[in-house]
């Protein structure tokens, strides 16, 4: 389809296109749930993601067209924008708002959107907008943004615009990704090693559990008041502000300071599954996928019965995958309750994994997931300038 994309353009705006844009998508390699509690994370880019291709006009209007979606929109530049309803076109509109409150000229554009990452499959789509809209106007307008700028100012419409709480790992991971890293980020400082991850003869597949996850935003507050209750618990011996502050060592000392058995399950998972990032850095930048896997397989089941948010779905893909010869290692990633599982996987296997997760899972749970490959790729920028 990318292939494409010039000549639809010409046929949507009978015009060709000054600049093409790619940002991707991201899915989070390990380190669940510990974002809100100082901890550190490992995201990577994928190589699925949002296609922008612009060209100015002279109508000062912005026109927002899709090849995913059938609305489209003609917008006057103005002085600000509010969000219309729940249409595709609010994210690129609330970072042009944020633009222009920040005293930025702009000139009417027309813009062609095209994503092939799944839409509602936790992938980050929405971020993958946003970041892909601000580096463009960006670059297009000569801002004098950094992309540290860029990631902060996509997250800000989400949260303000948008009006969804998200943290800011999935703009970091798909503005500063690299191809063949994984990105271990400290949400908290924002501080990030980019880590060597280079999968060799195996791919990542990305299993999309088709389940909505209705139950997320409800278990997710009900978890950060869980691992708030731990912390002020440790705080009476250890001068600490985040469960992470600690390792797995220090908290087997102070853990009897837990007196709620389900508040100290959630507190293990936390402080253990940090000190997995660390050591799923070393497995990667050593090359020893079979230790990551291992880790990966670990967090999962940490994710299972210590915080308990996985669910029938992403423990079936789990389950499945821990009898394939042919995978390292698989864990749900995101909030859990759906959405999406990912499992390492030998790039000449890969179609016999997708078949076989998808009967055993069908089987299972009475309807398919949907099965990707993907490799660890470049964030934002150019189009010809990104190896996709």
């Amino acid at each position: 389809m990318k292939n494409n994309l010039h000549q639809e353009f010409i046929n949507i705006f009978n015009k060709e296109a000054d600049n093409a844009y790619f940002s991707p998508g991201r899915v989070n390699l390990i380190g669940e749930h510990i974002d809100y509690n100082g901890g550190l994370v490992m995201p990577c880019a994928i190589t699925f993601g949002t296609y922008l291709l612009t060209s100015p006009n002279e109508d000062g209007v912005f026109r927002f067209r899709s090849l995913n979606f059938s609305e489209q929109q003609d917008t006057p530049l103005q002085a600000s924008y509010e969000k219309v309803g729940e249409t595709w076109f609010n994210f690129p509109i609330g970072v042009i708002n944020s633009f222009i409150q920040e005293g930025h000229n702009l000139q009417g554009l027309d813009m062609l959107f095209y994503g092939d990452i799944p839409i509602g499959s936790g992938l980050s789509s929405s971020a993958s907008i946003e970041v892909v809209t601000s580096f463009a106007l960006n670059d297009i307008f000569n801002s004098g943004y950094s992309k540290l700028d860029l990631v902060k100012l996509s997250k800000s419409v989400e949260n303000n615009f948008i009006g969804v709480n998200c943290g800011i790992m999935d703009q970091f991971a798909v503005a500063f990704g690299e191809k063949n890293k994984a990105l271990m980020l400290n949400c908290d400082t924002l501080d990030y090693e980019a880590v060597d991850s280079n999968l060799g003869e195996y791919v990542l597949a990305i299993i999309n559990t088709n389940k909505p996850r209705k139950l997320a935003e409800s278990k997710y507050n009900e978890r950060v008041e869980e691992c708030q209750a731990a912390l002020i618990a440790l705080q009476q011996e250890l001068d600490i502000n985040y469960l992470c502050d600690i390792d797995s060592q220090t908290f087997s000392k102070y853990q009897h300071l837990i007196t709620n058995p389900t508040v100290l399950k959630r507190a293990k998972h936390v402080i253990e599954e940090n000190d997995r990032v660390k050591l799923a850095a070393k497995a990667l930048a050593g090359n020893n996928l079979d230790e990551f896997g291992r880790l990966m397989y670990a967090s999962h089941d940490s994710l299972r019965d210590l915080y308990e948010v996985s669910g029938v779905e992403l423990d079936t893909v789990a389950e499945y995958s821990k009898t394939n010869p042919n995978v390292a290692g698989a864990r749900m990633t995101g909030a859990g309750f759906g959405g999406c599982a990912i499992a390492l996987v030998k790039g000449d296997a890969f179609e016999d994994y997708s078949k076989g997760v998808t009967e055993y899972y069908t089987r299972k749970i009475g309807y398919a997931p949907s099965v990707y490959s993907s490799l660890i790729g470049n964030g934002v920028g150019l189009l010809n300038e990104v190896a996709i």
